[in-house]
C-alpha cells in the first residue's frame, strides 16, 4: 500500500492511459503527411513515456512513491526527469496540433478534423493543469488523501480532487473525435459539444480547488 492505495493501482492507471494516448496520437498522425516532425514525435513518445512508465512500475514494486517523491537528491532528480518528460510530450503534442491546424484534409469530414484540433487543444491545456498537483505534492484539496472515493478511479467523494479535471481534459483527445464522427456530424454541433466539454472540465477544476468533491459523499 502507498498512501492508502494498492501500490499497483498507479502503474495500471498510467499504463492504460498512456497506451490509449499513444494509440490515439499514432492514429491521428497517420492523417498527416510523412515528415521528420511526425517520426520524431513517435520516437519521443516511446522513449519519454516509456521512461515514465518504467519508473512508476519500479517504484510500485518497491512500495515507494514515484510522483511527489523528492525525499533524496536521487529521487528529486528522477522526479525532475518525469516532469521534463511530461512537459516535452505535451509541448510536442501542441506542435502536432498546430500541424493539424495548418494542414488541409480534403478526404476527411470537416467536423471530424475540427474535433481533432479542438481535442488536442483541450488535451494540452489540461495536461499542463497536472502541474497543479505537482506544485502541491498532492491531488487532494480540503483534507488528507484517502478516505471515501469512487470505485476504480479512486476520486475523492469527500474533498476536492484535481485528478478529475485532468482526466476529463486529457481524454477529450478520444471522446470528442469519437462523438463527432459517429454522433454529432456537423461543425456547429462539434463546436457546441467541445464548449460544453470544456465547461465540464473547468467546472470540475473549480470544484476541486474549492475543496469540494464532484460527486459528494453520502454516508
Amino acid at each position: 500500500m502507498v498512501r492508502g492505495a494498492n501500490a499497483w493501482y498507479k502503474p495500471f492507471k498510467f499504463f492504460l492511459s498512456i497506451g490509449i494516448f499513444a494509440w490515439t496520437m499514432g492514429y491521428f498522425t497517420g492523417y498527416l503527411p510523412i515528415s521528420n516532425a511526425v517520426s520524431s514525435y513517435s520516437w519521443m513518445v516511446i522513449i519519454l513515456l516509456g521512461f515514465l512508465e518504467l519508473y512508476i512500475a519500479v517504484q510500485a514494486g518497491r512500495g515507494q512513491l514515484s510522483h511527489y517523491n523528492s525525499s533524496t537528491p536521487f529521487y528529486g532528480f528522477l522526479l525532475f526527469l518525469m516532469i521534463v518528460s511530461a512537459v516535452v510530450v505535451t509541448l510536442w503534442t501542441a506542435y502536432i496540433g498546430l500541424l493539424f491546424c495548418s494542414t488541409d484534409f480534403p478526404d476527411l469530414p470537416g467536423y471530424y478534423v475540427l474535433s481533432i484540433r479542438l481535442s488536442i487543444f483541450l488535451f494540452v491545456v489540461f495536461a499542463f493543469q497536472g502541474a497543479s498537483m505537482g506544485s502541491r505534492q498532492s491531488h487532494t484539496i480540503g483534507g488528507p488523501e484517502g478516505g471515501p472515493a469512487l470505485p476504480v478511479t479512486h476520486w475523492s467523494t469527500k474533498y476536492g480532487d484535481l485528478r478529475i479535471a485532468h482526466f476529463i481534459g486529457i481524454h477529450a483527445l478520444q471522446i470528442l473525435p469519437l462523438l463527432s464522427y459517429y454522433v454529432f456530424r456537423s461543425i456547429p454541433a462539434v463546436i457546441i459539444l467541445s464548449l460544453a466539454y470544456g465547461v465540464l472540465a473547468v467546472f470540475s477544476l473549480v470544484r476541486a480547488t474549492a475543496g469540494k468533491p464532484l460527486i459528494p459523499y453520502r454516508s
